[in-house]
């Protein structure tokens, strides 16, 4: 193969649907689409009009509270043309009837009569992104404005932006988590070696320091994968941020944010485990003596 037709093969783009844009695609990039337009005879014309396909989302309200499907409510019927055409489209909860979310995008297609186009998203409101799970926001506490900070970062392909300011959470909230962690060995009756040695991580001011002397001593049921999550946020936040890619550092950032929600996770699931089995126990010893 000639080096023209290995390029032209690299540079083959990739398409996506209209619903896989709207529902994974972060704001600020252009998307090649397959299914952008239906060719339709409306009002005695033929016309390529704007695809606008049920979606699935995160629904927060009380109702709901989780994926639900999303139908068009507005931006329906837009036609398109070649050249870029700028659209509103809002999508409301078809569950409980009152969430909406709103985009802002530019649409073209390839070519009249023809399916696949581009579709740029200016952004989205509410903002793009899965929602912050309550019991990470609940166990970084006073840093939940720069959590969520990074979380744009992160969204908007920001890698060294969304790594610092992940970072900067971890590291102020260390003795937070840690504190954490000690309540479930204690709860689970953790040898006290174990115990001591994550009291001496809270006292310890240098954070490297402070993660490398706690990442063993984890009790097994806040193991994710058989792996400590500490060791893990230590591995991942020793990287010099100067010495990573803004892409290696987005890769990073993730990470650091998927372990932080699922060791909240555990963290909330392991307390409330030993709640319910006290509450057995004296619900049984009660009714014994009785």
């Amino acid at each position: 193969m000639s080096d023209e037709k290995a390029q032209d093969v690299a540079e083959e783009p990739k398409f996506e649907s209209v619903s896989d844009f709207l529902e994974a695609t972060p704001p600020n990039r252009v998307s090649h689409i397959s299914d952008l337009s239906e060719h339709k005879y409306i009002n005695g014309y033929w016309r390529d009009i704007l695809n606008t396909p049920d979606i699935q989302l995160h629904c927060p309200s009380d109702a709901c509270n989780g994926i639900r499907f999303f139908r068009c409510i507005s931006g329906k019927g837009e036609a398109l043309k070649t050249e870029y055409r700028f659209i509103y489209l809002t999508y409301r909860c078809s569950n409980c009837q009152s969430h909406s979310k709103t985009y802002s995008i530019a649409a073209r297609i390839d070519e009249d009569e023809q399916p696949t186009g581009e579709l740029y998203k200016f952004g989205e409101m509410p903002t793009f992104g899965p929602p912050t799970p309550a019991r990470l926001v609940k166990l970084i506490g006073p840093d939940r404005d720069s959590f969520l900070k990074g979380r744009r970062c992160e969204n908007q392909g920001l890698g060294i932006g969304a790594f610092i300011y992940y970072r900067r959470v971890v590291e102020n909230q260390k003795n937070r988590i840690l504190e954490e962690i000690i309540k479930v060995s204690e709860k689970l009756g953790a040898p006290q070696d174990k115990i001591e040695t994550l009291n001496a991580a809270v006292s310890e001011t240098q954070f490297s320091k402070a993660l490398d002397m706690a990442k063993d001593v984890i009790p097994e049921s806040l193991l994710i994968n058989g792996h400590s999550p500490i060791l893990l946020l230590h591995s991942a936040l020793s990287e010099g941020v100067h010495a990573l890619s803004d892409e290696d550092c987005l890769e990073l950032a993730s990470s650091i944010r998927i372990v932080l929600g699922e060791l909240s996770e555990r963290l909330s699931q392991a307390l409330k485990d030993e709640a319910e089995l006290t509450k057995a126990l004296s619900t049984l010893m009660n009714h014994k003596k009785g």
